[in-house]
């Protein structure tokens, strides 16, 4: 068990080190290679061998001086269980620091890469598709990484509800209070007298007292309570199709933090298009969506969550898409352009105007 326990360590760091090295190696090789074909555009092949020898050496001693002044003396602490580390309920140190040290110099370098071409009026290389697939994919990995620590990789899944913290944010039965039948309420319309008792709009029977008094509305049930109920229906494992009747908690993470980051690489993708490349709307494109990714940083059950989606996600998003396809036609999909603009508009109607006394209504649509 011990041995097991260590191999699960060992590659959830080798996992995570890889993902903080390998993109920016990557990245600012490309961008080396960029430097090195403008100066070399421009007769300069001494100036153009040397700029680009210095950006890869200058790679080597970030990721190294990162690696032994932080990440390692972070994951060292965070092993060791200091208190700053174990105290946290709502945030994850490891993607901070993964979106700092990582995403951010990746981000720079890619618009750095265009600036380069753009002034030098040349075009060679747009770092459109493996540099940018592959930071966002290791980006996702360290999310994964970070999440599957708390399940084990071999045998059943056996995790408690509290511990789903592995995170996948699915419906929870919060408070569940006693709802009676239809022939339930009946049974107390009349008390010993045989005096009718009238419900209140809450569903409580004034002056009923020990066991009689009781609620009949679903008041005291969460808006999740009606989904768990449904999800965790006791239909048998049994029938020709009972192999498909398979659910783990370690599956779902890999296809929730994927589908979590979609409208981020889709509105990273927009970069490929060599209009949008080579003008200055990769600022607010890859601005943004480094923004949208600090998201990341809070635990997949912390509150504000919902709202720092549509705040640093949706909001952004939607003006940079109707601007993107105002100007260069459909260079992104309406699809994801009308999915922010229903985020944005549900958010806003259901949790404030809702509220508001126009709103405020009994009344069933």
């Amino acid at each position: 068990m011990g041995s097991g326990k260590k191999i699960k360590f060992a590659f959830c760091e080798i996992v995570q080190f890889a993902a903080l090295c390998i993109p920016v190696f990557v990245v600012m090789q490309r961008f080396a290679s960029i430097v090195k074909q403008v100066k070399e555009a421009g007769m300069q092949d001494g100036d153009a061998s040397t700029a680009y020898w210095l950006i890869v050496a200058s790679s080597v001693a970030y990721v190294t001086s990162v690696a032994l002044v932080i990440w390692v003396p972070m994951k060292y602490m965070i092993a060791k269980k200091r208190k700053f580390f174990t105290a946290r309920k709502g945030w994850r140190p490891v993607t901070l620091v993964y979106v700092i040290l990582s995403t951010l110099p990746c981000f720079a370098f890619l618009i750095a890469s265009s600036e380069v071409q753009i002034n030098a009026a040349e075009r060679f290389d747009m770092l459109s598709e493996l540099p940018v697939s592959l930071v966002l994919l290791s980006f996702i990995c360290v999310d994964i990484i970070d999440r599957l620590r708390k399940c084990r990789l071999t045998g059943q899944n056996h995790t408690l509800e509290d511990e789903r913290d592995a995170d996948i944010p699915s419906p929870i039965l919060t408070h569940l209070e006693q709802v009676t039948t239809v022939s339930g309420q009946m049974d107390v319309e009349r008390d010993n007298d045989g005096t009718r008792i009238r419900l209140e709009a809450n569903g409580t029977a004034p002056g009923l007292l020990g066991n009689q008094e009781r609620q009949y509305s679903i008041s005291g049930l969460s808006s999740r309570t009606a989904s768990t109920a449904y999800n965790n229906s006791p239909y048998t494992s049994s029938g020709p199709f009972k192999f498909l009747h398979c659910n783990d908690t370690r599956a779902e993470i890999f296809v929730d933090s994927f589908i979590f980051w979609f409208d981020t690489v889709e509105m990273v993708r927009v970069v490929g298009h060599p209009q949008v490349y080579f003008s200055r709307w990769v600022f607010p494109i890859y601005i943004f969506s480094y923004i949208s990714m600090l998201r990341l940083i809070l635990k997949p059950r912390n509150p504000l969550l919902s709202s720092l989606g549509v705040i640093l996600q949706d909001i952004p998003f939607l003006f940079i898409r109707i601007a993107l396809i105002s100007i260069f036609g459909y260079v992104t999909p309406l699809l994801y352009l009308f999915k922010n603009l229903f985020v944005v508009l549900a958010f806003i109607y259901f949790n404030f105007m809702t509220k508001m006394k126009m709103f405020n209504t009994e009344r069933m649509f």
